[in-house]
């Protein structure tokens, strides 16, 4: 019997910020798949558990490793941070699902069961206060898989269409410089250097911190891989220390 696949998004991976059905079906799978990194984080809720990690750049494997698995009729976890189908494994699921089906009739989309989890731009909002209280947009600045030119294409017209922003990747060792980069390309787009701002460091793990600023105060800022970077529409202000951005209601 072809077992289940859940692709599950575990938010933060601190179990207070799983949804019930995320740790359940963690809970109720014979193995557990993930990046290295997000496995080391719920180890410790499932010490009797048979588990399979990649690396970083082995996605694909990653995936592969859940059809085999269910192929051999065990029901797997496959867990991602945040959510799932933001930045997550949704896609490449599904992407290789007909090559799976293919080869086995008894296969179907049916095997593959999304669960929903609390991405970073939420659990982030809540650390700031509410900066994404109306329209938004979320954008990488990781140019591995998506090029330069289209993410300083997507920055420009997020400004234009005076959307909030949320930015995720916004740094790494290889590239310090592309939040700089990006609030340049923000300000040349015709944001103001005064523009509400914030960013939270190690959202909902220890050593979780938040902070307001300037657009151009952010440019000046050094961030890590693990932050996400919030750039308030045209009206967004900081009240009391929260980044707000106004829905629209008359007070």
């Amino acid at each position: 019997m072809i077992g289940k696949i859940y692709v599950i998004g575990m938010g933060p991976g601190e179990k207070s910020m799983m949804t019930e059905e995320a740790y359940e079906a963690m809970e109720s799978a014979d193995v557990i798949v993930g990046y290295t990194v997000y496995i080391d984080l719920v180890k410790e809720y499932f010490p009797e558990k048979e588990f399979y990690t990649t690396p970083m750049k082995q996605e694909i494997k990653r995936c592969r490793a859940c059809y085999d698995f269910a192929l051999n009729g065990k029901n797997v976890a496959f867990i991602c941070s945040g959510d799932a189908g933001i930045y997550g494994m949704a896609a490449p699921m599904f992407e290789l699902l007909p090559e799976y089906v293919n080869s086995n009739p008894d296969f179907s989309e049916d095997n593959i069961i999304i669960i929903p989890g609390i991405s970073a731009c939420i659990s982030g909002a809540a650390c700031l206060g509410a900066p994404i209280n109306h329209d938004f947009c979320v954008i990488s600045l990781s140019d591995l898989l998506t090029p330069w030119e289209v993410i300083e294409r997507r920055l420009k017209a997020a400004i234009d269409g005076d959307f909030a922003i949320v930015i995720y990747n916004p740094s790494s060792h290889k590239r310090k410089d592309y939040l700089e980069k990006a609030c340049n390309i923000m300000l040349a787009a015709g944001a103001s250097k005064n523009r509400a701002c914030g960013y939270v460091e190690n959202i909902g793990r220890n050593g979780e911190s938040a902070a307001v600023c300037t657009l151009e105060q952010l440019k000046n800022t050094s961030v890590n891989m693990f932050t996400t970077v919030f750039i308030g529409n045209s009206n967004s202000v900081i009240i009391e220390g929260k980044l707000v951005t106004p829905r629209g209601y008359k007070i």
